[in-house]
């Protein structure tokens, strides 16, 4: 079994005053992750929270300020497997959190200089325009979840929506050595 780096994250789900999501757009460090759209967010530091952890990232990626308590529970997690482009593989646990902004335009001058080189560009998502677009959204499951939340409905229990990467070839069951 190869080393795992396990990478905890915040992830937000930000939405507007017009019940839009806050997406970027930009390729992923996975290898053939390719282009697709995700959530704001990003890895929790040592010593830190998911909520902490989340209030940071917004302020960073989008200009935002939030306390670590205006985040609400966990809403949904996502978990699973990806190698990096370097060659180390990671096991991500993905926190989503849920919350309200006004719109407008954000400011990504907080970025570090990898999340700037691999976002192009950043976009408020409709439910209905994530529901029908061919771009690829990251988590896919993200329409039905937004539209529960949208609707006011926060889980008791946080979602588990499925992991987006293919599991890398040597932990799958039917590649894995059994010897």
């Amino acid at each position: 079994m190869p080393e795992v780096i396990v990478r905890p994250s915040a992830r937000i789900l930000l939405v507007d005053d017009r019940d839009r999501v806050l997406l970027f757009h930009g390729l992923g460090m996975g290898e053939g992750s390719g282009h697709a759209w995700f959530t704001p967010g990003g890895g929790v530091a040592d010593g830190e929270t998911a909520r902490q952890a989340a209030a940071r990232e917004l302020f960073e990626e989008t200009g935002r300020r939030a306390s670590p308590e205006d985040f609400g529970p966990v809403v949904a997690t996502s978990s699973g497997h990806w190698r990096h482009n370097d060659g180390r593989l990671f096991l991500s646990q993905d926190s989503f959190f849920f919350l309200r902004t006004g719109g407008g335009e954000i400011d990504d001058s907080g970025m570090e200089d990898l999340e700037r080189s691999m976002i192009d560009r950043s976009r408020w998502w409709s439910l209905p325009e994530l529901r029908t677009t061919r771009d690829r959204i990251v988590p896919p499951a993200l329409p039905g979840l937004l539209e529960e939340l949208l609707a006011g409905a926060v889980p008791a229990e946080p979602v588990v929506l499925p992991w987006h990467h293919p599991e890398p070839p040597e932990l799958r069951p039917e590649t894995a050595d059994v010897t």
